[in-house]
């Protein structure tokens, strides 16, 4: 399939998925700090379905290209970002007389400056990097493999996203052994999803390929991370 550049190609379902990108991302920001144990690992329950993100990443960039998920990546910063700091401003807004609710909402909304700071620098790093990885290996495998992009992008955006907010967020905090004990479970969770989830995203690659008529090929992409709009 011949690629048209990004700026000229209105596409049916690239809408749908970015508000499911945005959507997943809230969803893994505001239920972070629950705790569960898997085996022998205290972890955030969103090592079961934060993975997904990454999911979106590798769909974007397999079918739209690097420049249309990049533009991806920023919208969901941006929305991560505006959200936290609206949960700040309403924790601290007095509640009314007689409403029972507001430590409640203090304990599930509230996250100290350097955790929220931790999650937005992990979140837009991790994306960057899985969506480059994988724009890169297709043009190395000449668009053989999907499975070897999507798992060898997943390993080092993961690695990369789990190390910087737990030592962003919770250095210091955990002790060093703890710390790094955490961050290994954590990234191997989050590539073991990403593994289980293979066969449903090739089911889906190749599904918008067909449905989009697009197989984007990043040859004369300008990788620069900081550039907002798609090209």
């Amino acid at each position: 399939m011949k690629s048209v550049p990004t700026n000229i190609r209105s596409y049916r379902y690239l809408s749908f998925i970015t508000a499911a990108y945005i959507t997943m991302q809230l969803i893994s920001d505001i239920t972070a700090g629950k705790i569960i144990q898997l085996y022998i690992f205290p972890v955030s329950v969103t090592v079961l379905y934060f993975p997904i993100t990454y999911i979106f990443g590798d769909v974007l960039t397999e079918v739209y290209g690097y420049a249309r998920s990049r533009s991806v990546i920023w919208k969901v910063f941006f929305a991560s970002v505006c959200a936290g700091l609206i949960y700040e401003i309403v924790i601290h807004i007095p509640p009314a007389p007689g409403f029972q609710g507001n430590e409640a909402y203090t304990r599930v909304l509230g996250s100290v400056p350097r955790i929220l700071l931790g999650g937005w620098i992990a979140v837009w790093v991790g994306g960057i990097l899985n969506d480059y990885v994988l724009a890169k290996m297709k043009l190395w495998t000449n668009g053989r493999h999907l499975w070897s992009r999507t798992i060898g992008s997943t390993i080092v955006a993961e690695f990369a996203n789990t190390v910087l907010f737990y030592t962003i967020a919770l250095y210091a905090i955990l002790p060093t052994n703890l710390l790094i004990a955490s961050i290994l479970s954590g990234w191997i969770i989050k590539t073991i999803v990403e593994i289980v989830f293979t066969p449903w995203t090739y089911w889906v690659v190749n599904k918008l390929k067909k449905l989009e008529n697009e197989d984007y090929y990043d040859r004369d992409t300008d990788f620069n991370p900081l550039i907002i709009e798609a090209e």
